[in-house]
């Protein structure tokens, strides 16, 4: 029996050979449980970055309970994740559904599995410089720095102007008052590196 993902990817699943202890496992890592999932697709329809997705997030929560393990952790979807829960304010059950990415994402690197997005590992250093800065992220300079990085100025520029036009990115950063505290968190944060 095979499952053909709707328009998103056109991979065949094989779902003969399920793990249904996997189901299991991610129920226990993310503390959501992902057999009450109802397929609304409320999640994938509110994700502002469904469209560079592999799977869309309620496929990736179907995939978890036809236990297809290793189409769930090689996939990109689970890397791209932002965990920016627009899916769980979407949901009608509030399922984290950033909980749930996020696990996945820590199987497939405990199991040492091939990741889809290996430049994602930079990304939480580009959103923690501005944070230690600043005292908070500033979009604008975290998506430069990456695209500095990834040297394709101009891939996903139309995700970036209609993120400036809806106000969802600043020009400037903000600064909070109390930066004595950030900068507190973060050395004490670089000794228990050492």
């Amino acid at each position: 029996m095979a499952f053909d993902t709707d328009s998103v990817t056109n991979q065949t699943i094989d779902l003969d050979k399920p793990d249904f202890k996997f189901n299991n496992e991610v129920n226990s890592f993310s503390k959501v449980n992902v057999n009450s999932c109802w397929h609304c697709k409320s999640c994938s329809g509110g994700c502002p970055f469904s469209f560079a997705m592999d799977y869309h997030p309620n496929q990736v929560i179907r995939l978890v309970q036809l236990g297809q393990k290793q189409a769930v952790l090689e996939c990109q979807t689970i890397w791209i994740c932002v965990g920016c829960h627009t899916c769980s304010t979407n949901c009608p059950l509030a399922s984290d559904m950033s909980s749930i990415m996020d696990s996945l994402r820590q199987i497939a690197l405990r199991e040492n599995v091939r990741i889809a997005e290996p430049d994602i590992f930079n990304f939480p250093q580009e959103v923690s410089n501005p944070i230690e800065r600043y005292g908070r992220t500033h979009k604008l300079e975290i998506m430069l720095r990456y695209k500095l990085v990834k040297r394709n100025w101009f891939e996903d520029m139309d995700v970036g102007l209609k993120m400036l036009a809806k106000r969802k990115l600043d020009l400037l950063p903000s600064k909070i008052d109390k930066m004595t505290d950030i900068k507190q968190i973060f050395n004490d944060r670089a000794k228990r590196a050492i």
